[in-house]
């Protein structure tokens, strides 16, 4: 198999998780002086009266280029004043014969708060097979990541400083959804990002009439920007949120060197 179609595909599924092992776009130009990182700023709260649905499932194919080459489902629980998300990414048909992913995400924030409870991650790429959990300790400003190889049969653990409240790759889309959206204006918050925390600026760039599967919305497009992140120089992600008040995430893009893809939603089932 070509090495590089199989690390197209791993990063197709990968996005799943903004995604988790495929970040936000960089800002910072490929040569040149490294930029100054924004002030990391403080997690906006939900707004008040944004109500998340207690039960929701959505469902999108994930093309690449003119073939649809795996499929991303979400799912959202409310457990209390929790949110909890549990996402998977998997690969279809023919790409599945040539390099088999199949991807497993959870996470989850307080509603109240904004703030996550951890992020969790399951792996199978081709021959790859990662176990990984990411926990945060607000009391004592830290987050532990425990990291599991289940080919090799090794660990590792580490650690690193956190502000006092952050959201992870995956609870950042629907966290989004609570927040006020308008032309132009761009919402900043703090992402637990590969043992740092990195800004990530979410830029509302205009309205747009997005037609999926699932039907035909007006939606606001939204770009995710950070200084710097595990994904650095190395694309453009856009969502498309509806243009209403519960900015329900509908199409994902991502412009990457080798290519493009998208996740259209097929459906949303709400029970």
């Amino acid at each position: 198999m070509n090495a590089k179609f199989g690390g197209n595909v791993r990063s197709a599924a990968v996005l799943v998780a903004v995604l988790a092992a495929g970040g936000f776009h960089a800002d910072a130009q490929l040569f040149g002086p490294k930029p100054v990182p924004r002030p990391i700023p403080v997690l906006q709260p939900p707004t008040q009266g944004f109500q998340y649905p207690a039960h929701q499932t959505l469902t999108f194919s994930v093309d690449f280029r003119v073939f649809t080459a795996g499929q991303a489902v979400f799912h959202l629980d409310q457990q209390g004043d929790n949110q909890v998300i549990s996402a998977t990414a998997d690969t279809v048909g023919a790409t599945h014969m040539l390099f088999p992913v199949i991807d497993k995400f959870q996470s989850g924030f307080d509603t109240r708060t904004g703030c996550s409870t951890g992020f969790s991650k399951q792996i199978s790429e081709g021959r790859r097979k990662i176990a990984s959990e990411l926990t945060f300790d607000y009391a004592h400003g830290k987050q532990d990541q425990h990291e599991r190889n289940l080919v090799k049969g090794t660990a590792t653990q580490k650690q690193a400083n956190i502000p006092a409240c952050v959201t992870d790759s995956l609870s950042a889309i629907f966290y989004a959804q609570s927040q006020p959206m308008s032309v132009g204006q761009t919402i900043n918050f703090p992402l637990a990002d590969s043992m740092r925390t990195v800004t990530v600026g979410m830029k509302v760039e205009g309205r747009e009439e997005i037609k999926t599967p699932a039907g035909t919305f007006n939606t606001l497009k939204v770009q995710p920007l950070a200084d710097e992140g595990v994904v650095k120089n190395r694309g453009h992600i856009w969502i498309w949120y509806t243009d209403d008040a519960r900015h329900i995430p509908v199409q994902i893009q991502a412009r990457l060197f080798w290519g493009t893809i998208t996740f259209h939603l097929q459906s949303i089932e709400v029970k």
